[in-house]
């Protein structure tokens, strides 16, 4: 997950809680709460790519269909995917 690029330092505010999710998670990783929160923000955004891109894969699928059924059930997913369950 590391970055090719020159590293930014940036500061963030995190409530209480977080911060002691992170910093427990940092000893378990045995690195730096620093460390563990880049990899988060790093995980987070590949996850939220991954969102994004099933989401289009489901909207072509949509708009190439010729099945009825197969429309509603994605029409069904795509709308799960932007408001929620």
């Amino acid at each position: 997950m590391a970055s090719t690029t020159k590293p930014l330092r940036q500061s963030v505010t995190l409530s209480a809680g977080v911060a002691r999710r992170v910093r427990a998670l940092a000893r378990v990783k045995k690195a730096s709460a620093s460390r563990v929160i880049a990899e988060l923000i790093e995980s987070g955004l590949q996850a939220q790519d991954a969102e994004r891109d099933r989401f289009l894969r489901l909207a072509d699928r949509l708009t190439r269909s010729k099945d009825r059924a197969e429309q509603e059930q994605l029409k069904e997913e795509l709308a799960r995917l932007t408001f929620g369950d």
